[in-house]
Parts: structure tokens; sequence; C-alpha cells
């Protein structure tokens, strides 16, 4: 064999040992990084397991046995599960369910979890209705990515948004988004809020470009929610009987309404801002239709929930991915952090 040749012979065994080397090196970094999600990490919130309920635990009044229900997400065997802690001390131990949601809402000891479906190759969700025990009752196949999900106050109508095109909703023009609302005693499913009439200025309107996210429940027929249409989001009024949307305002987006049913909180898209961070946080009063823009000066992309008729809570970025922060409704105060490493919050009992 010419020596040329077994020059290069050499220096393509040298290769391929080096890249195997590499190889497996990777493979091992990654096995080890997978392992250690897998163990409780120093100075992350401590987690046990245990049985929750999305109703009012005994003894102490309603008051007492108020808890908050979110998603963990802080590394460690319990990540992505339903976790309780008492309203009065959020940031606690946290018990664990055992249940893993992505987005998670409850009232009326009804609970509404969108989730991975379990053993399917690539990425697949189901919708899952939960009992006041979090055991399944009934799942729906879910047509994109889990991003926003309400249950009414009674408990009876539960409603989900996914993205079917695209994932977020900083860019209007490219992305879409299925909402659907289902009543969990007949188990009638409307599968999306564009099948509904569409009225604005008072006529019927149509457009192949409509999408809808972000229901809020005023009770189990009448409804709130955004519709995002010609380049522009409004606020409208929904009606589950009549199975209609009536624009009442622009530039709302994320709607949640108040406890008493006199407000709602949302995000507002604000002039100037950058284009992938462009809401803050502003309560409108329905009677008045006045605005008021809240002490959080941050770009808040979530659906706020209201803690009581005077705070608010919505997710901000944070080490595990996300913490939950409240600011008081009324545009005083300061925001300050509810809790680390949480996200999709419901108040229960």
């Amino acid at each position: 064999m010419p020596v040329s040749v077994r020059v290069r012979l050499g220096v393509l065994l040298a290769v391929v040992v080096v890249l195997a080397g590499v190889a497996t090196a990777a493979v091992v970094h990654a096995s080890g990084r997978a392992a250690s999600r897998a163990d409780d990490q120093a100075g992350g919130p401590a987690v046990r397991a245990g049985q929750i309920s999305l109703t009012a635990t005994a003894g102490g009044g309603a008051a007492a046995g108020e808890r908050l229900v979110f998603r963990t997400m802080g590394w460690g065997p319990h990540r992505d599960e339903l976790v309780s802690v008492p309203a009065a001390d959020p940031a606690g131990p946290r018990t664990a369910s055992g249940v893993r949601c992505l987005r998670f809402h409850a009232a009326g000891g009804t609970g509404i979890c969108l989730r991975r479906a379990p053993g399917v190759v690539g990425e697949s969700y189901r919708a899952v209705v939960l009992d006041a025990a979090l055991h399944d009752r009934r799942d729906f196949p879910l047509g994109g990515i889990p991003t926003r999900s309400r249950v009414s106050p009674s408990g009876r109508m539960v409603a989900w948004t996914v993205f079917v095109g695209g994932d977020s909703y900083a860019d209007s023009s490219s992305f879409s988004t299925r909402t659907s609302i289902l009543d969990t005693r007949t188990w009638r499913l409307d599968g999306s809020l564009e099948d509904y009439r569409i009225v604005r200025d008072g006529r019927t309107y149509r457009s192949p470009d409509t999408n809808f996210w972000g229901v809020t429940f005023a009770d189990d027929t009448h409804f709130y929610a955004t519709l995002a249409t010609g380049g522009q989001t409004y606020l409208v009024r929904g009606d589950v009987t009549a199975r209609t949307v009536t624009t009442l305002r622009s530039n709302v987006e994320c709607p949640s309404l108040s406890p008493d049913g006199t407000r709602l909180a949302f995000k507002k898209r604000v002039a100037g801002l950058p284009a992938d961070a462009p809401w803050r946080l502003t309560v409108l009063d329905l009677r008045t239709m006045r605005e008021t823009a809240l002490a959080e000066r941050r770009n808040v992309d979530d659906q706020a929930l209201w803690l009581d008729g005077r705070t608010l809570a919505y997710a901000l970025p944070g080490d595990y991915g996300s913490d939950l922060w409240t600011v008081p409704a009324d545009g005083g105060g300061s925001p300050r952090r509810l809790t680390t490493a949480a996200l999709a919050p419901a108040v229960v009992g």
C-alpha cells in the first residue's frame, strides 16, 4: 500500500475515533442532565407527594380552606404536576398530586387539564376534564399546542385554546388558534368559536382570518374572549346558547373577569413597545369602560387570575421557566413575587 494511502487511512481512523468519543461524551452528558432533572434541585421549592382536592378543606371556614393549585415547574420527580399550597402561604411546601398538566384551571369542583398524550410518538395533546379529586372524567383530542384554559364559576362549562399554527400571540400575522367550549353536564362540545356568529357594529361579520382565545366565563351561558381579525384584536361578549359573539372594544387580549363580574383584567398592546414584548396589564371597568394601567411595567404574556377582588396573579419568566407574581388591581402598589417555579394557578376551596 502506498505511503500516501496509509497516511490518509490513518487520519480517517483518527477522525472516526475522535468523533465517536465526542458522541459518547454527549450521550453521557445528556443522560446525566436528564437524571439530574429528575432529582430535586437545591434551592428549589419543597414538594412532597400527597392528595389534593378542588373543593374546600374541612374545618376553619371557606377562607381558611382556600388554596392555590398550579403546575409546579421546579426540576425533580414532581415537575409539571399539579400541586397545592395554602392561599395564605403560597411560597410554602407543596403537596403534589401526581397529575401532570401543561395548562390548568379549576372552579366549582371541576378542573380542566391540558396535557401531552402519553405513549404517542411526536407532539400530541388532550384536554382532560377532572373531578374534584383530580380523577379523569372525560378527555378530548387537541389539534394544537395548549395555551389557555378556564372553567366557569359553577364548574359546569370549560374552555381551552390551542395554537394550531405558530406559537406566539406577539406576531398576529403568523399564528392561528382554536378555542373550544365544553358543557360538562351534557358533554356538548363547541369545537371552535369560529363557528359562532360574530356581531360587529350591529351587523353580522364574516372573515376567513378570525381567531379566538382567552375565554373567561361570567356564568354558564355568557363569557368574554379575544377576537383577532383584520390585524386588530377585540374584546367580545359571547353567548353559548345563542352561539354568538359581539364585539365590545378593541385592543383587549386574554381577558379575566373579576369575582364580582364588574371588571376585566387584560393585556393591552401598547404602541412603542418592542414587537415581541408589547403588552401591559390593564383593568377595564365594564360599567364606565374606563381603563386603569397597573403597576406591573414588564411585558405580561399571560391570562391573569384574580386571587380576590383586589389582587391579580400572573406568570413571568423565571429560573425554572415561570414564576407567579401579583399586583394590585387598582393601579397602585407594586408587583411582588408570589411563588417561584409555578404556572397556571387556580384558587380553590
